[in-house]
């Protein structure tokens, strides 16, 4: 028997989290009922009472309570349950945890399930599930179930999703992963159009005893790398598809932040950068690139993505920041260009061939870089290329290595 997290707000959605326990223990598991309520007393008996849980991070929850203000308490508790549920965690008293909730308590849960390590079970089942979920998950797998109807209340629509939703915890507790032989790992970004590269790349990377684990440069993918990179468990990275700069600079939809190239830098951590894909601003539909963008060159990747060729003025700005990022690393660094193409469509003959913007990218990562720029006459997803990435980022984590 396993003990599952069931986490919520059991003032207001108490009964509907009770026969959520219920239904976890038919199927043979132990639920554990944490109360996140900031309102009137839970309408059931938690497992570990809203006190508790502000007290693991250090807060005494009831003059904030006295003082009335709903918002001033929910911001503490969205700042207490992830230090409750790390030490359940780490003291191996829960093995899976499981939320209903609305706006507020999706938010307060997934905060919580945010803090958990990759691979433990979470799910959360919410009004929300069917928009935006990016600032609920994270970087996380929080597996997101939608409500159908709000969690108010037990009828036949919710008791269905419920117990299915419990039946899927209990089930994620179940599994057993199989052990896997622990190589070295190699982060590495990519996008449909660096795919081939990416793909002989990490052929010849794992022949070399190393796993590969492909990020796909999406904004969100951009970050997940970016965390598994300063957690430590990263040998060296692969930075092939930069593109996500793009959209930060530009004001595109996947933007991964200002802090995208800053993990290996900052870790320490052997890497090969390219500029893949910095020829690519990315938007939604056709109708949803803002006026501003009318008379710019776009190509339809599909109905639902735009892509907008950046310009020499873009692109000059982006080899600056790109070089800057890596002048910024402690370890063996390698700058490489590959200067037929530095996407598919950007190659001579191609939509987004612009002879004029690339010069000025290569110039700039040139001009800015201190660390070792190695220019090819290939495309970026000639095997040639993608040989060329692979050997140095090995040659870059042996230099590391010796030099440890």
């Amino acid at each position: 028997m396993k003990t599952i997290a069931v986490i919520g707000t059991l003032d207001s959605k108490g009964h509907e989290h009770a026969f959520l326990a219920e239904e976890i223990q038919k199927r043979g598991h132990k639920p554990m009922l944490i109360d996140l309520g900031t309102g009137s007393d839970p309408c059931v008996s938690p497992d570990i009472t809203r006190y508790e849980v502000a007290a693991a991070a250090g807060l005494d929850l009831q003059p904030l309570l006295d003082r009335s203000d709903r918002g001033e308490c929910v911001v503490a508790m969205s700042q207490a349950i992830p230090h409750c549920l790390e030490k359940l965690v780490r003291e191996n008293q829960i093995h899976g945890v499981i939320s209903l909730g609305g706006g507020g308590g999706t938010a307060l849960a997934t905060a919580g399930m945010r803090a958990l390590p990759i691979g433990f079970p979470k799910v959360m089942v919410s009004t929300l599930a069917s928009g935006n979920t990016a600032h609920y998950l994270g970087t996380k797998d929080i597996t997101m179930m939608p409500s159908i109807v709000d969690v108010a209340g037990l009828n036949r629509v919710s008791k269905m999703v419920f117990s299915r939703a419990a039946a899927t915890i209990c089930a994620m507790v179940d599994t057993e992963v199989e052990a896997i032989d622990a190589k070295p790992i190699i982060a590495a970004s990519m996008f449909g159009n660096t795919t081939e590269c990416i793909d002989h790349a990490r052929k010849l990377l794992e022949n070399a005893g190393y796993e590969v684990l492909v990020f796909h440069a999406t904004g969100t993918g951009g970050k997940a790398m970016e965390d598994l990179i300063a957690s430590g468990m990263v040998t060296g990275v692969l930075d092939i598809t930069t593109t996500e700069w793009a959209d930060e600079l530009v004001g595109g939809t996947l933007s991964a932040g200002p802090t995208r190239l800053d993990a290996a830098a900052t870790a320490g951590i052997p890497a090969v950068i390219a500029p893949g894909c910095l020829d690519m601003v990315n938007f939604g539909a056709k109708e949803s690139v803002p006026e501003k963008f009318a008379e710019r060159k776009f190509y339809i990747h599909n109905p639902q993505v735009t892509l907008m060729r950046t310009t020499s003025e873009e692109c000059a700005k982006l080899g600056e920041i790109i070089a800057e990022k890596a002048n910024r690393s402690t370890a063996p660094v390698t700058l490489m260009i590959p200067e037929k193409a530095i996407s598919i469509i950007s190659a001579e003959g191609q939509p987004f061939y612009d002879r004029e913007a690339d010069d000025a990218l290569f110039a700039a990562i040139r001009k800015h870089a201190q660390v070792p720029v190695v220019s090819f006459p290939e495309t970026i997803n000639s095997r040639a290329f993608a040989e060329a990435a692979a050997h140095q980022l090995l040659q870059n984590i042996q230099s590391h290595s010796n030099q440890k």
